[in-house]
């Protein structure tokens, strides 16, 4: 039997709204490159809605990875950050303009949960891909990236040019 083998990409970063959507535009190229194209909005959904209560909960300080992986025809996305305390979903009265992040990862994913780590916690979710979704890529998409460059290229230029403060650590 011959396996899909896992596709795996890891960011650090300083959850702060500039950075967030680094790495909304990161996950989304990320998941053009692998072909799951009809998972984009779900996924950048939930990560933002994610690293958005790191921004306003986290202590003692924002820093915090976002990890993808897609494995089987499920597709991964985790947040970890430094603060061991487990969200709550709660129901948010109709007239608060906030409160209802995790509803929306519930709302939007096939599964949601939360996990103690070493140094804090790990919230993750889970969105299933179509059969037909999941072919590996059989090249870097040149005409979108540029020869040789590779999906992270304009986040790396970004990066060059003095916007620091997100760094791929991992990219399969």
């Amino acid at each position: 039997m011959i396996s899909q083998p896992s596709r795996h990409c890891a960011v650090e970063l300083q959850a702060l709204p500039s950075r967030i959507g680094q790495v909304r535009r990161i996950v989304s190229a990320q998941l053009r490159y692998w072909h799951l194209d009809a998972l984009i909005d779900q996924a950048t959904l939930g990560v933002t809605e994610l690293l958005t209560n790191v921004h306003r909960h986290a202590k003692p300080d924002k820093t915090c990875s976002v990890e993808i992986e897609f494995l089987l025809g499920v597709l991964t996305v985790s947040v970890r950050d430094r603060d061991p305390k487990f969200p709550e979903l709660r129901r948010a009265p109709d007239t608060e303009t906030c409160g209802r992040g995790l509803a929306l990862v519930a709302a939007v994913s096939e599964s949601w949960g939360v996990r103690p780590d070493e140094r804090g916690k790990v919230v993750w979710f889970t969105l299933a891909a179509a059969d037909e979704a999941a072919p590996a890529p059989a090249v870097t998409p040149h005409r979108r990236y540029g020869a040789g460059a590779e999906p992270f290229a304009e986040v790396r230029a970004e990066e060059r040019a003095g916007r620091r403060g997100v760094r791929a650590v991992g990219v399969g």
